[in-house]
């Protein structure tokens, strides 16, 4: 399609596609913050354990990516 292969189209797709559901989670959980009123405290526990998946995952690839080189 368009002169890529299907692993370029994947690739992009993995990259740029899942960072940009992962910023879309991250403004999910904000709004979640500020429409219950949570205060600080609050936000910062919905951040930890609502972002802590995404940190998670964030971490597994960067992880791969030291012990895999790729």
């Amino acid at each position: 399609m368009f002169g890529f292969s299907e692993e370029q189209i994947a690739g992009f797709g993995l990259s740029f596609g899942v960072g940009a559901f992962m910023l879309y989670m991250v403004f999910i959980i904000f709004q979640l913050a500020r429409e219950s009123k949570a205060g600080r405290f609050g936000t910062f526990v919905l951040f930890l354990g609502l972002g802590f998946g995404l940190v998670g995952f964030a971490a597994k690839g960067v992880i791969k990516w030291f012990i895999g080189g790729n």
